[in-house]
Formats: C-alpha cells, sequence, structure tokens
C-alpha cells in the first residue's frame, strides 16, 4: 500500500488521482491510500443532495465555493481546508467482510485515530460516519468499480467549519459539524493527524501477501 500525501488540490485533481489510480490496480498494480485537503467545496452524493443546498448556486460561485457530483455514496458533504481528506484506491473482493467489513474499518480507521488525541468517538447505527452524540466528526462515503475502491472520508480536524452552516450536513436535520480542534478546544496539527491515521490505516488495511 503507498500512502501519497497530495497537500491541497482542487476537488476535480483530487478525482482525476484516484480515476488514475483505479485504472492501475485494476491491471495489477498496487493499493493506494491518498491524503489531502481541498479548498473550499461542496459535493453531492450519488443519492442526491442538491435539496440540501438552500441557496441558489450563483451565491456559492461568487464566494468561490465550487459545487460538485460526486460518484460517491451518501449525500451532500463540505471539503475545505483543515480537513484531513482520505481517499483509498485498494481491492475489496478478497478482504474478509467484503464492502461492509471496508466500511466498518474505514469507520475503525477514524476512530483509533481520534482516541490517540484523547476524543472517544463512535459509529452512530444507521448514520455512517465517526459521531460524538448527535455531532459529526467524519463523513464516510465510498464508490466501488470491479471491486476497486475510491473515495473515502473527511474527518473534521481545523475549528473552521462556516462552511457547513450553508447546507443540512448528510441531508439529516438536526446534526451538527464538529471538529477535533472543536472538541479539545486547542490547535490540533494536520501533519500529526496524517501521521496517526496512516499508521492505523495501514494496520487495519495490510498488503495482501503475495505467493512466491
Amino acid at each position: 500500500m503507498e500512502v501519497l500525501d497530495l497537500g491541497l488540490v482542487p476537488y476535480a485533481q483530487g478525482l482525476e488521482r484516484q480515476d488514475a489510480a483505479v485504472a492501475e490496480v485494476l491491471a495489477g498494480g498496487q493499493g493506494r491510500l491518498f491524503l489531502l485537503e481541498h479548498p473550499p467545496t461542496i459535493t453531492f452524493g450519488r443519492n442526491g443532495g442538491q435539496e440540501n443546498l438552500p441557496l441558489p448556486a450563483g451565491y456559492f460561485e461568487a464566494k468561490g465555493v465550487a459545487l460538485m457530483q460526486s460518484s460517491r455514496g451518501g449525500n451532500i458533504t463540505c471539503h475545505f481546508p483543515g480537513q484531513l481528506v482520505a481517499y483509498p484506491v485498494l481491492k475489496v473482493d478478497k478482504r474478509p467482510g467484503g464492502l461492509k467489513g471496508f466500511f466498518h474499518d474505514l469507520e475503525e480507521a477514524v476512530i483509533r485515530t481520534l482516541m490517540a488525541f484523547g476524543i472517544a468517538a463512535e459509529r452512530s447505527e444507521g448514520r455512517p460516519g465517526v459521531w460524538l452524540g448527535n455531532r459529526k466528526l467524519c463523513s464516510i462515503g465510498i464508490a466501488v468499480r470491479r471491486w476497486i475502491t475510491s473515495h473515502g472520508l473527511a474527518l473534521n480536524v481545523g475549528a473552521d467549519l462556516s462552511l457547513f452552516d450553508e447546507v443540512t450536513p448528510c441531508g439529516l436535520p438536526g446534526v451538527t459539524a464538529t471538529s477535533m480542534e472543536r472538541e479539545l478546544g486547542r490547535p490540533v496539527a494536520m501533519a500529526e493527524v496524517k501521521d496517526i491515521f496512516s499508521r492505523e490505516f495501514l494496520r487495519l488495511f495490510p498488503e495482501p501477501e503475495h505467493p512466491v
């Protein structure tokens, strides 16, 4: 598994990197884990999301916020600097638990990362992602093509979550977004979060052994 830190990348460029990686994995290449941040972007999933955007598109364009359709599952979500986005591109057809196990382990990697900072987050039955009560720390939405995954998760690290004020997060009324910095009341280094998340991810998704 190759871990690639792309830094701050426009959403469309992130899609291009994923598409290229999916093609390479389909051709027998190794899996990839992309770590990155996006400029302010609102994305819609395969299941919709436009209905949870209360203001016209021109309003967001004037503020420099990109609106993008995505092939991932889920509803509406937001991306912005200060949010860790992780896109795993790997084969899951032979993983124990299949896609359900893959999704569970993605959540687990985030839960373990947060625990390393003293944040006791958890799953919420019927609501994908990682939560603290009704406060959402991490959104998860994936796409799968011929058993190769793409898209992934978005973990709120920084305190500025103002973009979420413009939407109904994940299409769930009453849900509020929170972040690591808001919960801890102190700054959190993105580099440290990336390092810990990468470690926990690789523990849960070890490179498969190939026969000699």
